[in-house]
């Protein structure tokens, strides 16, 4: 039986969202034409806020108008390692940095579940020193390219404990104790599913269900 500690990523290791800086890097750094092409992202949101599309399919869209359609991996790894190296000098909570060091020197298994895309979220885990990341998976193709495309779900909401569990199956691992942090209220299925539920930097929404609940609340700073 292995004991976990699983992470939500945005706004929860880190201070703010990953995803949009992360095109926006992306941009600045291979295309910078492609800055013209924000007023289209700004509508894709606003189209997300009027519910005429959903999570999965604003993060397709601005990943093609800020990214491109196609990217081989060659291309998109010196971006990820750039993000990842400025975000980590910026962008992550004094606090996970201690309960990470924590749950390590515990023995736990580290793992970090975000809905952001797993090729960039995958080189930020790997840095803070998580054993495994899960997170919403890009199309590869059959040319090798990643694909302005989800594969599979969108890790958000319930689909992150789908993917969860189906980590664990694939990796024949036996839980123990879960220990589970996240920031926000869409995450309650995981919430509700682990051991040991932890409320980190809480919204108005996560502080009344862990109030209710039970569970602690915890400020990383």
């Amino acid at each position: 039986m292995t004991d976990l500690a699983i992470y939500d990523m945005d706004r929860t290791v880190t201070r703010y969202a990953t995803y949009t800086p992360f095109l926006l890097h992306c941009a600045v750094h291979r295309a910078p034409w492609r800055l013209l092409l924000l007023p289209f992202a700004i509508l894709s949101m606003l189209a997300y806020a009027m519910k005429l599309i959903d999570r999965g399919r604003l993060k397709e869209i601005n990943h093609r108008l800020l990214l491109g359609r196609i990217r081989h991996p060659a291309e998109l790894k010196p971006l990820v390692d750039s993000f990842a190296a400025k975000l980590l000098t910026r962008n992550v909570r004094p606090g996970a940095r201690q309960a990470i060091a924590r749950d390590k020197a515990e023995g736990r298994r580290v793992v970090m579940a975000t809905a952001s895309y797993r090729f960039y979220a995958r080189e930020i885990a790997e840095r803070l020193g998580f054993d495994d990341c899960i997170g919403t998976n890009a199309v590869l193709g059959l040319d090798s390219q990643v694909h302005a495309k989800i594969d599979g779900e969108n890790c958000y909401g319930p689909a992150k404990l789908r993917m969860i569990e189906d980590w664990l199956a694939k990796a024949g691992l036996a839980h123990g104790h879960v220990r589970f942090y996240s920031d926000h209220a869409s995450d309650a299925p995981v919430f509700e599913w682990s051991d040991e539920p932890v409320a980190v930097n809480p919204h108005d929404r996560l502080r009344k269900l862990a109030t209710e609940r039970g569970w602690r609340i915890e400020d990383w700073g």
